[in-house]
């Protein structure tokens, strides 16, 4: 099953897709990275502006190691900002910030992807560790056909619920970005020539999203394909 034509035709190409918007996303920011704001504001002073302009409080906006490991927590109620985020004042690192911020005001505002991605969170996690051990155990008892298939298609399942999970989580991304954007303008963070960088670093960081999604149906295609062509031969 892993060396067969619907892996290079299927799959590939949107893996070479997510390559790419990976490396896009790296170069984009470290392009706008030395696009400094005319305001000096950094990555933390705005992501505070956008908690404040909708009137969310409660939320610490803490330092975290590493580079693009911005995250919102919702466990704890904190945005963690990365080194080249944090104190950084460029338009790049004020749109991640406040992308981050965004999701922050999402759960405040019980905006309902958000909700129902963090509600299916066990679950999925769950499942995606179990799909291809229960795809592989049923291939190995092939001597009991009915039960083997039985377990390739509960794998099958279980991996489905993933592409589930990514494709909720793209409108959740969106609109987070899209509520940076409104708050940057809203607020005046950035002159509208600088929008320009913040708005192109958000893009090229959704497209991994996007991108993450194809390569998931793609893959979840190939099992279809794969094992109900060969339970019609079987």
């Amino acid at each position: 099953m892993f060396f067969d034509w619907t892996y290079v035709v299927i799959v590939m190409p949107f893996v070479l897709l997510s390559l790419w918007a990976s490396s896009n996303v790296n170069s984009t920011f470290k392009k706008f990275a030395n696009q400094l704001s005319s305001r000096r504001i950094t990555g933390a002073q705005a992501a505070q502006q956008v908690l404040s302009a909708n009137g969310v409080g409660g939320v610490k906006i803490e330092r975290v190691s590493g580079n693009l490991t911005d995250h919102y927590d919702p466990r704890t109620n904190v945005i963690r900002l990365s080194d080249s985020v944090y104190d950084a004042t460029s338009t790049a690192a004020i749109g991640v910030a406040c992308h981050e911020a965004g999701h922050a005001v999402q759960y405040a505002k019980n905006y309902a992807p958000i909700k129902l991605r963090a509600a299916i969170v066990p679950v999925t996690n769950f499942a995606s560790k179990l799909a291809m051990p229960l795809i592989l155990l049923g291939l190995v008892l092939t001597f009991l056909e009915s039960f083997s298939f039985t377990l390739v298609y509960v794998g099958i399942a279980c991996f489905g619920l993933s592409v589930v999970f990514q494709l909720i989580t793209l409108p959740v991304e969106f609109n987070a970005s899209r509520r940076a954007m409104q708050a940057i303008e809203n607020a005046d963070i950035l002159t509208d020539a600088e929008q320009v960088g913040a708005r192109k670093t958000l893009t090229a960081a959704a497209l991994t999203y996007v991108a993450a999604t194809a390569v998931a149906l793609a893959q979840l295609l190939r099992l279809l394909i794969v094992f109900g062509g060969r339970r019609r031969r079987d």
